[in-house]
């Protein structure tokens, strides 16, 4: 099982994140880390779904560049 740390080191979550383009986030609740399993982008100081445009209501501890087969 991968530990918290690991999931981390996988995915940037210093300074500010890419703005209006596809990511993949990570999150996390009182039960551990999680990954959102749809394409999100930060836009207008909020992360939202890329296709619905709706909010994430979510603690989001990191992102990184979607793979190409997601897009």
């Amino acid at each position: 099982m991968v530990g918290r740390q690991e999931r981390m080191d996988a995915f940037d979550h210093e300074g500010s994140p890419p703005t209006d383009q596809p990511l993949e986030i990570l999150c996390e609740d009182h039960i551990g880390t999680y990954v959102i399993p749809f394409l999100c982008q930060w836009s207008d100081g909020t992360w939202q779904n890329t296709k619905t445009r709706r909010s994430i209501e979510a603690a989001v501890i990191g992102w990184r560049e979607a793979r190409r087969d997601q897009r």
